[in-house]
């Protein structure tokens, strides 16, 4: 096996990292550290680094003690700030440079960050495993209710009218049971995506067109787009059936009274998935969908992606088990944050490689509006 060149090792860190020589200088900075300084490595290098950094620690004890002793330390639950935002809850690691001396690698992990990772992952591989044991009994629950269904209506031939409605809700019900495992039977039955070079923000206005002319008639929807993002790789009806069953989902959680929705793009490239067998991708393309409704109920936050999951009276709780795995076909992920009168569901998506001719999906293209807050910046 032939291990990646080092350059290309430091800048696939999935947390900041940088590192600082014996003065308290930085001297190098990955992508993830640029996006979480907000500023490049070029502007960092040779700056002290606690003039661009504050740590709520004694970090310049820990840093003398990693050289001193030539030995790893870990501190965790600390705030790290940077002049421009408020601090975050993070764990750290500074770590000897064993080729230079008084350099010390200091890595800078977000607890939000990484929790958000976790449950993005565990949500998904729990959708995927209830998805297929859904699959197998759907398959094999549907040929009995087809049967009960038959001897019902056999029945009602000679039924009194007082015991033929109770017939009659017989077969309604096993009818409407097979409706929906047949609807269970197409997570199966979904092609694999046609993956093509596809403008986001073109899958996001033919899905916004769409839903406010059905079940959105009721909402706002928000445009906050960053309109310089690169296409992604993925099937752009897909993608589509993923927003739409993401505004769905918002609208209808305002119980008909109207409310906001926002659609917001924005790039990330601090962003990595981690896969099982080691290897990562990056995912820099993020879609939110945020609505202002009553929240995810907290008995079921856990679990909002599996099948039969729903917060709301007569739900059947697959859209949202679709959306999961249509994303992980697409090698992304989804996440979801919720509380009283802010939910956020975000999906993550990679970068079609170049060149690829991009894919329309509308017939009249969106015109992304400027964004409305600075992106990070962005180096080489």
């Amino acid at each position: 096996m032939t291990l990646p060149p080092a350059a290309t090792l430091w800048a696939s860190l999935p947390v900041p990292a940088i590192i600082v020589d014996a003065a308290g200088r930085a001297v190098a900075a990955n992508p993830a550290a640029e996006a979480f300084l907000n500023l490049s490595a070029r502007a960092l290098r040779d700056q002290p680094l606690f003039d661009r950094l504050a740590v709520d620690a004694p970090l310049e004890e820990v840093l003398a003690r990693v050289r001193a002793d030539r030995s790893s330390l870990f501190i965790n639950d600390v705030d790290v700030g940077t002049g421009d935002r408020a601090p975050v809850l993070c764990n750290l690691h500074a770590a000897p440079v064993a080729e230079a001396p008084g350099h010390v690698l200091l890595l800078i992990s977000p607890r939000e960050f990484a929790e958000r990772i976790g449950r993005g992952q565990g949500m998904r591989h729990a959708a995927r495993s209830a998805i297929g044991m859904a699959e197998m009994l759907a398959h094999e629950i549907k040929n009995p209710l087809a049967g009960i269904a038959g001897a019902a209506q056999l029945l009602s031939m000679s039924l009194g009218p007082e015991d033929l409605e109770l017939a009659g809700l017989i077969v309604a019900e096993t009818r409407r049971i097979v409706k929906l495992l047949e609807q269970v039977e197409q997570f199966g039955n979904l092609r694999p995506p046609e993956a093509r070079a596809v403008n986001i923000h073109d899958v996001l206005d033919r899905a916004r067109r769409s839903a406010l002319l059905g079940f959105a008639a009721h909402m706002a929807i928000v445009e906050d787009y960053d309109p310089s993002l690169p296409p992604t790789l993925g099937d752009a009806d897909q993608l589509v059936q993923v927003v739409l069953n993401l505004l769905k989902n918002a609208a209808e959680a305002s119980g008909g009274k109207g409310g906001t929705i926002r659609l917001r793009t924005f790039y990330d490239h601090a962003l990595r998935l981690r896969r099982a067998g080691g290897g990562g991708t990056a995912l820099p393309l993020q879609i939110e969908v945020v609505d202002d409704g009553p929240g995810i109920p907290p008995e079921i936050a856990d679990s909002i992606f599996g099948p039969f999951v729903s917060g709301r009276e007569n739900g059947t709780g697959l859209g949202l088990a679709l959306v999961s795995k249509i994303v992980a076909d697409h090698g992304g992920w989804i996440t979801a944050e919720s509380a009283p009168g802010r939910t956020v569901f975000r999906l993550s998506l990679p970068v079609a490689p170049n060149p690829v001719a991009p894919n329309p999906v509308a017939p009249n293209p969106v015109t992304p509006k400027p964004p409305a807050e600075p992106r990070t910046e962005e180096t080489d």
